[in-house]
């Protein structure tokens, strides 16, 4: 394995939510296979910044493939080919010397750009707050093992669960849609007897501020957990809708 790699990079460039976009066409000739894709991306700003060139905007925060802010898309896939890895996880090992890499950010009517590639993610935040808490008055904390819980019922709670909300379900589905993510958000408290208080008015409140948010509709591509960081299944979407069916029915 070579220690250096000369790496083209096309990236998307955009100075504002109103301004036209455009790629950009970098080369960094300091790469090496033991690099993130995020240290690429370092190493190419401190180019530009030494050229007295305006460094390319892009989310980051804890690169360690757990927060799931660093998503942009990758020749075409959301965080990249490696199936199962936040965008910061993937490696330069991956890529071989001379090769072009295409890099933009998600792309949807919900995520507007904010410059380069980051994108206003906040519409998830808006489902999330939709979502409410549990108001029930419970009291003081039971101890963990007062309240049974089927280990099948809790190990899929906790598979949904692990959604990051990164986003990279929209910027793969054909419809850009949020399904997956609010399905995970949905389907881990209704599988639990904690989420039961709210239970009905929760489904119904997630789904529609949703579809306020201009998130398209699901139609079953996959593509969300053929990308999804975490391995999400489209199951929880299926078991959104039968929550959402049940809770406007009763």
């Amino acid at each position: 394995m070579a220690d250096s790699m000369n790496i083209k990079l096309k990236v998307w460039r955009q100075a504002g939510p109103k301004a036209q976009g455009r790629f950009e066409t970098y080369t960094v000739p300091e790469a090496n296979p033991h690099m993130s894709f995020l240290e690429l991306l370092d190493v190419l700003n401190e180019q530009l910044i030494k050229d007295h060139k305006e460094p390319v905007e892009f989310d980051h925060d804890c690169r360690e493939g757990i927060c799931g802010s660093c998503g942009v898309v990758v020749d075409g896939v959301a965080h990249g080919p490696q199936r199962r890895t936040a965008c910061c996880q993937l490696h330069m090992r991956h890529y071989k010397d001379g090769d072009t890499i295409v890099v933009e950010p998600w792309r949807a009517e919900a995520f507007p750009i904010i410059k380069d590639l980051v994108v206003d993610r906040t519409a998830f935040d808006r489902i999330i707050a939709a979502g409410g808490y549990v108001s029930i008055n419970a009291g003081a904390a039971q101890d963990a093992n007062s309240l049974p819980i089927p280990k099948t019922a809790a190990d899929l709670a906790m598979d949904f669960a692990s959604c990051i909300g990164c986003g990279a379900c929209v910027a793969a589905c054909p419809n850009a849609s949020a399904s997956l993510f609010t399905a995970a958000k949905i389907s881990h408290l209704a599988m639990l007897p904690q989420g039961a208080p709210e239970r009905k008015l929760r489904v119904t409140a997630m789904v529609d501020q949703m579809a306020e948010e201009g998130f398209g509709d699901c139609s079953n591509h996959a593509e969300c957990e053929a990308v999804c960081p975490k391995g999400i299944s489209i199951s929880a979407i299926a078991m959104m809708r039968r929550e959402y069916v049940k809770a406007v029915m009763s």
